[in-house]
């Protein structure tokens, strides 16, 4: 597996104190811009950020109404996630650099980000974790999304699991994970991993998938990711997939009767389990 790449940047998609950088940002149409030190982990975080044309200027009513859908959802996110991270969709796609192949960020908005991560970034492969129902909350045109990406020769993936939704997640996880490592494995470019923020769904499978294929434990695999990407993927959710995939006795006991920090490491004959169990999903 690649390296942690170690570029820094960060963008206003989390709150922070760098008001001067967002305003201009702001003013531009696209824009891919890298602010300094951050408050997360005393050093630098590669989130770059894409500012939309629809987040600038445009019709009032357009921009009330996705002002209270980003409330909404962050408020959703808050109760449900205990995330105290926000997402922000009138600034446009946001995404940071994992590792030399895995890009971890927010649902493309329209066809030309699609151009953007082909030309600017090098990604053959987007997976998508989302529902329907969340592509519709946003007003995004998902079909124009998948032409592009047919015109550009990037394929575009599904795995679909319900946002806000541990139990969703654990059962999604080995899937997406699946069609993770197989993109990875075919070596044709990077690979965009995206939920509707990329702070929960997506970094959930990029941790799983370095955690279950990155011969490192999960505590190592998380603190990986959210040092550069500071989010708050379900761990829990990410321990129980790996038991599942892991515990080959159907007289196991229930996961929720072990202790709070089982399966945060494997052992290496779990790990070829999980791994095999994943790959034979890839057709699924």
């Amino acid at each position: 597996m690649s390296g942690i790449n170690s570029t820094s940047c960060f963008s206003s998609v989390f709150q922070n104190q760098h008001k001067p950088e967002l305003l201009s940002a702001k003013k531009k149409s696209r824009f891919s811009f890298m602010l300094p030190r951050n408050q997360f982990n005393g050093g630098c975080t590669g989130i770059f950020c894409k500012v939309s044309e629809s987040g600038i200027g445009g019709n009032p009513t357009n921009t009330v109404r996705s002002k209270n859908r980003m409330e909404e959802y962050n408020t959703a996110m808050k109760r449900m996630m205990r995330n105290p991270y926000e997402y922000h969709h009138d600034l446009g796609m946001n995404y940071t650099m994992i590792t030399d192949n895995l890009i971890v960020g927010s649902q493309p908005q329209k066809p030309e980000d699609i151009d953007h991560l082909k030309h600017e970034e090098n990604v053959a492969y987007i997976l998508n974790l989302q529902q329907d129902k969340d592509i519709e909350y946003w007003g995004i045109d998902l079909q124009s999304i998948i032409k592009r990406c047919g015109q550009l020769e990037i394929r575009h993936m599904r795995r679909p699991a319900r946002d806000f939704d541990p139990d969703s997640l654990r059962n999604e996880l080995p899937r997406g994970v699946s069609s993770l490592e197989w993109a990875i494995s075919e070596g044709k470019g990077k690979v965009y991993v995206h939920c509707t923020a990329g702070l929960g769904r997506a970094p959930a499978v990029a941790i799983a998938y370095m955690f279950w294929f990155g011969d490192m434990n999960l505590n190592t695999a998380y603190d990986a990711l959210t040092s550069k990407r500071p989010c708050g993927p379900n761990k829990r959710a990410i321990r129980g997939a790996t038991y599942d995939l892991a515990k080959n006795d159907p007289w196991k006991e229930p996961f929720e009767s072990l202790p709070e920090h089982a399966f945060e490491g494997i052992a290496d004959w779990e790990r070829k389990l999980v791994q095999d169990r994943v790959r034979s999903l890839r057709r699924t």
